[in-house]
């Protein structure tokens, strides 16, 4: 099983939308797929670059933007800078299970790996390739709670973990503190609520699971 973690947003904005009511969400790697996937199937077309609106799709990432009201009984076709990327190279390597998992949807998360009893990947996203605060603090959440079910032998696990116990007590402000980068890059463009929503656990409490194309609720 591999476990797709892009905090902010991708994870957190694909647990919502499927709380909120989405169909579904089917993530893709560029902007013109998501076109026209989303003009063949009449589905809401989103995504972002850089952490903006990417051009030539009218909704971004931000979890704000699914609400029951707009996404209800809808399709959503997302691609983002990191997530999608991360999805799509599990799947081209054969992954046997995907799930995505963030913040809001944590506790859902670590119930599902503990019911599936199997091998566990947790995939950081990160950002472009490189690592990030947001992501590690996620994975060392999931291993705080269930990493006594497994056998560990990995050091980024055990840093994961470390890094969790240090920024527990306020994930935001432990960002803020240690100059996260993606944490300048949402608040350069005014995303504070974003960034607090997306680090708060078990406010979207769904398990999306990748099935053929897309990811549906369990």
């Amino acid at each position: 099983m591999v476990v797709i973690i892009d905090v902010l947003r991708a994870t957190s904005t694909i647990a919502t939308a499927l709380h909120n009511g989405a169909e579904c969400v089917i993530p893709v790697a560029s902007v013109p797929r998501c076109i026209e996937i989303g003009t063949e199937l009449n589905a809401i077309t989103a995504g972002e670059r850089d952490g903006r609106i990417a051009e030539g799709l009218a909704h971004g990432n931000s979890p704000f933007e699914y609400h029951p009201e707009f996404v209800n009984g809808k399709k959503l076709v997302l691609t983002t800078t990191n997530g999608t990327k991360l999805l799509h190279m599990a799947l081209d390597n054969g992954a046997a299970e995907i799930i995505t998992g963030s913040f809001p949807n944590l506790s859902a998360v670590c119930d599902h790996i503990l019911n599936r009893n199997m091998p566990v990947i947790l995939g950081c996203a990160a950002w472009k390739d490189r690592v990030n605060i947001e992501d590690t603090i996620f994975a060392g959440a999931v291993i705080n709670r269930i990493g006594n079910h497994f056998n560990i032998n990995c050091d980024a696990s055990k840093l994961a973990l470390n890094t969790y116990h240090q920024a527990k007590q306020d994930p935001f402000e432990f960002m803020k503190e240690n100059d996260a980068s993606h944490y300048h890059r949402l608040m350069n463009y005014g995303l504070e609520k974003d960034i607090r929503y997306c680090l708060t656990p078990d406010q979207a409490p769904v398990l999306p699971i990748f099935r053929g194309d897309r990811l549906v609720c369990k």
